[in-house]
């Protein structure tokens, strides 16, 4: 694997990534009430703990595509200049 491929991986997963957090959170403003139904379905969670829920995993999602996606390729950027 070339360090140019690795650029490119890491870029395209982090567009990826961060536009499905886009969508989620663009769903979860947008129709709050849909994706909470819609969850019920699975899981007996109460909306308070479920907008927990929300919070906590945009924050963990956020900090895996930057620990895992962004930096590697800042760093593969600056080495492979």
């Amino acid at each position: 694997m070339t360090i140019e491929f690795a650029k490119s991986f890491l870029m395209w997963s982090s567009i990826i990534n961060m536009s499905l957090m886009i969508i989620w959170a663009l769903f979860v403003t947008a129709i709050p009430n849909t994706v909470y139904r819609m969850q019920t379905k699975f899981f007996d969670i109460k909306r308070d703990s479920f907008d927990t829920v929300i919070y906590l995993f945009f924050g963990i999602y956020k900090l895996l595509i930057i620990f895992f996606n962004i930096i590697p390729w800042i760093v593969l950027e600056i080495i492979g200049q």
